[in-house]
């Protein structure tokens, strides 16, 4: 496995992550043991970046144990990235940001993970009650304190990224990006600026790019996938031709989609970590064998010529739709 340093500040990882959440939310019904089972072999196949956040486990912290549980035995060989800036409110879902919470999280984090600190520390989303600064500045206390090791963002505009660098040097920006998501590539001249890497999550737009995506209403009633827009009638339609197109090209190359979309988002800049997740043993090794493809410029045209802007319908309803600052 190849490896990247994301980031001015030393950050080295494998060229393929993983990323933890549909473990235990958002894709239906998980098994611990199936999910312990894909983190090792990911660790067999070289990969060294592994992604988690408290929400992902609300109110147990059951995904940052499974994770920890998972990477016990070589802990020392992995890097563990995991967040923070979610509240249970009465309304539901909200955000807290507060120092307070920053570092009670952390702590728990830590507990969770089994861990004596956190690698990768994200702002989870940004907090528009908690000025960034403030932010940075309690992540700072614990990078100083030992508990944490770098500092992230997840889904932040560049006035965010600017003030919350300029107060904690930002390692890393974590933002939806794929062959279906293109907007956060308005940030890579600031990222490249400020030294900062990025690391796109959901990079096989949430399983659609895998050439197995089925009408919204087929998923169990858990499934993200039963109300985002990209599987909705009209959408649906849409996507499922253009992966079709991009399944015929990965063809030609003896290789899957699923490898050709993350093959494509490696070629996006040299400090670019995407973190496929998954339950399946089959799809990791398929997943980590995209860090071996070589994309030609005729098969960057092509798929240009494919998905010139995207996928169809947008990544989020509008009521969980991040906006940038």
């Amino acid at each position: 496995m190849q490896h990247r340093t994301l980031g001015s500040q030393g950050l080295k990882v494998s060229a393929i992550g993983y990323g933890s959440m549909g473990l235990t939310m958002a894709y239906g019904p998980g098994d611990e043991q199936e999910g312990v089972a894909a983190i090792r072999r990911a660790h067999d196949l070289g990969v060294t970046f592994f992604d988690t956040a408290e929400l992902y486990g609300w109110g147990t912290g059951n995904n940052e144990v499974l994770l920890g549980k998972a990477v016990s035995d070589f802990r020392d060989e992995v890097v563990l990235a995991t967040k923070f800036g979610f509240a249970q409110t009465e309304q539901g879902l909200g955000l807290n940001s507060r120092p307070d919470n920053i570092r009670k999280v952390a702590d728990n984090s830590l507990r969770y993970l089994g861990v004596d600190q956190i690698d990768v520390f994200y702002q989870h989303r940004v907090d528009p009650d908690v000025p960034i600064e403030d932010v940075a500045g309690a992540v700072k206390e614990l990078i100083d304190a030992g508990k944490v090791k770098y500092f992230g963002l997840s889904e932040a505009g560049p006035q965010t990224i600017r003030r919350a660098h300029a107060v904690q040097p930002v390692s890393v920006l974590q933002t939806e990006h794929s062959l279906f998501e293109r907007d956060v590539e308005q940030l890579f001249p600031l990222l490249d600026e400020l030294g900062i890497g990025f690391v796109p999550y959901s990079p096989l737009g949430r399983g659609f790019i895998t050439g197995t995506a089925k009408p919204a209403s087929a998923y169990d009633a858990t499934d993200i996938r039963n109300v985002d827009p990209r599987w909705q009638p009209g959408n649906f339609e849409k996507n499922v031709e253009a992966v079709d197109r991009l399944g015929d090209l990965a063809a030609t190359k003896g290789i899957t989609v699923s490898q050709l979309a993350l093959a494509w988002l490696l070629t996006r800049g040299e400090h670019i970590v995407p973190i496929p997740g998954t339950r399946s043993v089959r799809r990791i090794e398929e997943n980590t064998g995209a860090a071996d493809v070589t994309l030609t410029a005729a098969d960057l045209a092509a798929i240009d010529e494919i998905l010139p802007h995207g996928g169809f319908g947008a990544r989020y309803s509008d009521e969980y739709a991040p906006v940038w600052i």
